[in-house]
């Protein structure tokens, strides 16, 4: 993508305002009395068009010139937000949408949209809207309606910001949005002008004197310099109580201005002086430089990956430092490492997005779903502000959009079985993201009916997936929903039904190195939660030795390190517990893990690493120390070892295995499970 393309760069500030547009849409359904939500919404709509018309995006421009006429009624306080009213507005939504992504395409359906919503703010009787104006100086007179009796006459001087020009502001097009309010006399106000030596082009000199008759001019004025009045110098008055200023010398008007309804005397009306208050600014206003700036997300790859060599490099650097006795390389070795620390760390917290960005998408998923399941649903996010990295975020959205689906369809009662349980008729999903040691922990949880295990195994053993005698504990079962294929629908829908949805979820959280937990109370409802890690590139480990190999265990999962006690059965398999002040915590022998046959050290440490709720150690044979550590993917030929979730390089270039600390705490929960099964029996 090139990022000085002015047609790309439209279609990615068009794409965030459509997605405030309908985020002001549904919170506008929710509190259709909001005067702010609906002068955002018709706001987002201004800037469409304007933005359209500049770029050239003429259907653009003409469909949101109509929908921004149809929704003004409901700024004006003439036709009230209502729920047909905010779903014909999603489908215009939608369909300026496919005309910013496809200009040239011919796309059908939005003269229906356009009829559907003039109907709903007008009713049937409404009358046809005028044309829309995108070019100023090609654009035909139109004849303004007659002005009222009671109408007055106002005086409007302006004079634009002095980036207005380099912004793209047409002023032009603006002379145009005020004639539409009512019948106007315009004047070039060149009292600024320069010498043409020190002209500079990019810079609008000129005012304008603008006489417009019309009631109170005063919201409709304000609506056509939305994005320019708060660095522009406007003042408004009656034109009875305006001064008069000795007029200067003013240029012959465009004819496209010439062409609108003038005043009824025949000489010029002269500027007006602005007042004092005005006239004691600076003649030109700059506007504070950008916080923000677009960089395409390759780039932000290709410096992580950049970083990534250069923590390798750095280890090697410190490694061989160590083995020297050169104060002045150790010194340096320090500094550097010090400095690709913070810049690992401020290159990580560009890449890190809030996952509110991810969590807003789903908001009209449920409003579609409500209305075509007929299932009324309250959603309730939580944790937007929790960060992850932007390469999860991208992959999250269809396991979150198949897991959303699958409470709404198959986990929400219908409105009378809720009512006859006693629940309310409108359900609820809740979605949120929490931090939980070096992982977020994303949930999706509903109050419907949770899952029915009696019609999971039925189909699980029709599906050959178990026998009649398997024994499964609840979360085994419970699991089964992921298998491919595997579905409890009675028939397929546009849904559900095909038994792709969880297999897809399955599939991806697994390659994004997480896990899932599912938990389920009949007749309460149920909660999958997606176990991730934060970040998918470097992290901080501490590296262990057992026997001859070395490994890293993320810092960020690691609790403490103590020293295994003396005394323990080497080989007390499924029994092997550790006193930690008052709490029995269940350990794993990594030799035992990973068969080494070399001897145990004497003194073998303990490092004790969580994953959720759940703790265990790990017992190594040497605590190396700290590390940087660059995440480098397993082949697939690797990718089925559940012990580790990648690989690093170390200073000396050799390669040490990354812990999977969920998997290990895994099974050390397993432990405590039979060993509570072991007592019970």
């Amino acid at each position: 993508m090139n990022i000085s393309d002015p047609t790309e760069t439209f279609r990615q500030e068009a794409r965030e305002l459509l997605d405030q547009l309908e985020a002001g849409l549904l919170d506008l359904e929710q509190d259709p009395g909001n005067s702010d939500l609906i002068n955002s919404t018709f706001r987002a709509l201004h800037t469409i068009k304007g933005s359209g018309a500049m770029f050239g995006f003429t259907a653009v421009a003409a469909f949101v010139h109509e929908f921004e006429t149809a929704f003004d009624r409901v700024r004006k306080g003439q036709s009230a937000p209502n729920k047909a009213l905010i779903g014909v507005a999603l489908d215009a939504k939608d369909h300026i949408h496919q005309l910013i992504e496809a200009p040239d395409a011919v796309i059908a359906g939005g003269d229906a949209i356009l009829e559907a919503l003039r109907a709903v703010v007008d009713g049937e009787n409404h009358s046809p809207p005028a044309p829309t104006r995108l070019d100023a100086a090609s654009a035909p007179a139109v004849a303004e309606p007659a002005v009222p009796a009671q109408s007055k006459r106002w005086r409007l001087v302006f004079y634009l910001p002095s980036d207005a020009l380099a912004y793209g502001t047409n002023p032009l097009l603006l002379l145009d949005e005020l004639a539409e309010i009512g019948p106007t006399s315009i004047c070039a106000l060149t009292d600024r002008l320069p010498d043409l030596d020190s002209l500079d082009v990019e810079v609008p000199h000129i005012g304008w004197q603008v006489d417009i008759e019309a009631e109170d001019p005063t919201s409709a004025i304000d609506d056509v310099f939305l994005f320019l009045r708060d660095n522009m110098e406007l003042t408004l008055t009656p034109l009875e109580a305006a001064p008069v200023a000795p007029a200067p010398a003013i240029a012959a008007p465009e004819p496209a201005i010439a062409a609108r309804p003038a005043a009824p005397a025949p000489t010029p009306v002269e500027p007006v002086a602005p007042p004092r208050a005005v006239a004691d600014k600076p003649e030109q206003v700059e506007r504070p430089a950008a916080t923000s700036l677009r960089v395409p997300a390759e780039r932000l790859d290709e410096l992580m990956d950049r970083v990534g060599e250069l923590v390798i490099a750095q280890a090697r650097l410190s490694q061989i430092a160590a083995q020297s006795a050169d104060t002045g390389l150790k010194t340096i070795a320090e500094e550097l490492e010090r400095l690709s620390s913070g810049l690992r760390d401020t290159t990580m917290g560009i890449r890190m997005v809030p996952i509110g960005t991810l969590f807003s998408r789903f908001r009209r998923l449920i409003h579609d779903l409500s209305g075509e399941l007929g299932k009324p649903i309250e959603f309730i996010t939580a944790g937007e502000e929790t960060e992850l990295d932007k390469t999860m975020i991208e992959r999250l959205a269809d396991p979150l959009v198949h897991l959303i689906r699958n409470s709404v369809d198959h986990g929400l009662e219908s409105e009378e079985r809720r009512l006859a349980a006693g629940k309310s008729p409108k359900g609820t999903v809740r979605l949120s993201a929490v931090y939980s040691g070096a992982e977020v922990a994303i949930s999706v949880a509903d109050d419907g009916a949770g899952l029915n295990h009696e019609r999971i195994r039925a189909k699980a053993e029709e599906n050959g997936l178990i026998t009649p005698e398997t024994k499964l504990t609840e979360q085994e079962l419970n699991h089964l929903i992921f298998a491919p294929g595997f579905s409890t629908a009675k028939e397929v829908t546009s849904l559900s039904g095909r038994g792709v949805g969880m297999d897809v979820v399955k599939r991806t959280i697994d390659g994004l190195r997480g896990t899932i937990d599912v938990a389920s109370t009949p007749g309460q409802g149920s909660t999958m939660t997606l176990r991730l890690p934060l970040t998918l590139a470097i992290i901080d480990g501490m590296l262990v030795r057992v026997g001859n190999g070395r490994y890293t265990i993320p810092l960020a999962a690691v609790e403490e390190c103590v020293e295994l006690p003396e005394g323990i059965e080497a080989h007390a398999k499924g029994r092997n517990f550790l006193d930690i002040r008052g709490s029995l915590v269940p350990y794993l022998r990594l030799r035992e893990v990973f068969n080494t046959n070399t001897p145990p050290e004497q003194h073998q440490k303990v490092v004790i690493v969580s994953s959720g709720e759940g703790r265990v150690g790990l017992v190594v044979d040497q605590i190396i120390g700290n590390n940087q550590t660059v995440i480098k993917q397993l082949s697939k030929l690797h990718s089925s070892i559940k012990s580790f979730s990648g690989a690093t390089i170390l200073g000396d270039g050799s390669v040490a295995l990354i812990l999977d600390t969920a998997h290990l705490v895994a099974s050390g929960q397993s432990y405590v499970d039979r060993a509570i099964t072991g007592r019970a029996a």
